[in-house]
């Protein structure tokens, strides 16, 4: 299992601490694709731009499919650009991944059989590494992870590690969640606006 799928696993855990917004979680996805291939060698960071190494052909499917779209032309991509490129729809793209493989089931909330359908975790092998990566407080995963809102941690902070390509990677995964998070209310604001105009006085 990659970063990216215990990441997703934890975020549809019964009782999370809030809804994880599935703009914010496919950014963070994004991240921890991103992560997963600088520690396979595939890519490095430098100046903030991911470069391509070797190939590292990966076991999971959808981290092969984020090498294959790599650009591998210089002056290469920004991680911000990478995070909101490869995050477009990603979340959607693992929980489809994660059904198929059986990881995840869906079930409608609350006692009416028509209430609103969500998915949470199978008690597999690789549900409950997710769940002890998360317990033992990885730290990698535990970023990611407060980077949506999930965990002890402040969504703002940024650990450091060891690697400075995994600094840039989790930096730059807080920074487009508080974006992302800055258009929402710019568009709310907008929204509120326009209807007090059409309400009138």
């Amino acid at each position: 299992m990659s970063t990216a799928k215990d990441l997703f696993l934890i975020s549809v855990d019964p009782g999370p601490e809030r809804d994880v917004g599935q703009g914010d979680l496919s950014l963070a996805l994004a991240g921890a694709e991103l992560i997963d291939l600088v520690g396979a060698g595939a890519v490095t960071v430098d100046d903030d731009r991911v470069v391509p190494g070797g190939p590292s052909e990966p076991g999971d499917r959808l981290l092969a499919e984020a090498e294959a779209r790599l650009v591998r032309q210089p002056p290469y991509e920004l991680v911000e650009d990478w995070l909101w490129r490869r995050g477009r729809d990603l979340a959607s793209a693992y929980r489809t991944a994660l059904e198929e493989d059986g990881e995840l089931r869906r079930r409608r909330s609350g006692r009416l059989p028509f209430g609103p359908e969500r998915v949470e975790p199978v008690d597999t092998p690789a549900h409950r590494r997710a769940v002890g990566r998360r317990e033992e407080g990885e730290p990698v995963l535990a970023a990611l992870a407060s980077a949506v809102g999930i965990g002890g941690g402040q969504p703002g902070e940024e650990p450091g590690f060891a690697d400075e390509a995994v600094t840039s990677v989790v930096a730059a995964v807080h920074d487009a969640v508080m974006e992302l998070e800055a258009v929402r209310q710019r568009r709310t604001i907008e929204n509120t606006a326009f209807a007090n105009i059409w309400r009138g006085p």
